[in-house]
């Protein structure tokens, strides 16, 4: 596993209409995802077993965590505890970065 990753070698992968992700590092034990949001589009009300960390690098989100929604912009961030529901919605076009421990091996299966 290389310790780095470059621009030219990230794969984008359609999640959803307006909302794309690419895995950028793993390990099994933590994870590093960029996911890329057009204005409007929705990343689903969902859960799983992982705790996730997600800093907005860039727009801003409506963010629904255990049924509260808060809206945040850059440099803001919000945590999830393991399998608690949780969602966003872009309300412009916006990137976030987020963090799974352990990884998220289902991300890596639509990798390459």
């Amino acid at each position: 596993m290389q310790p780095y990753t470059l621009p030219e070698d990230t794969v984008w992968t359609e999640v959803a209409p307006g909302n794309r992700r690419a895995v950028l590092s793993h390990r099994p034990e933590l994870m590093l995802v960029a996911f890329r949001f057009e204005e409007g589009a929705i990343g689903a009300l969902h859960s799983h077993p992982h705790t996730q960390v997600s800093y907005v690098a860039e727009g801003h989100f409506d963010v629904t965590v255990d049924g509260v929604t808060t809206r945040l912009g850059p440099a803001s961030s919000f945590i999830v505890a393991p399998n608690l529901v949780h969602g966003v919605v872009a309300l412009t076009d916006g990137l976030l970065i987020d963090t799974f421990t352990p990884c998220r091996r289902d991300f890596l299966t639509d990798q390459n």
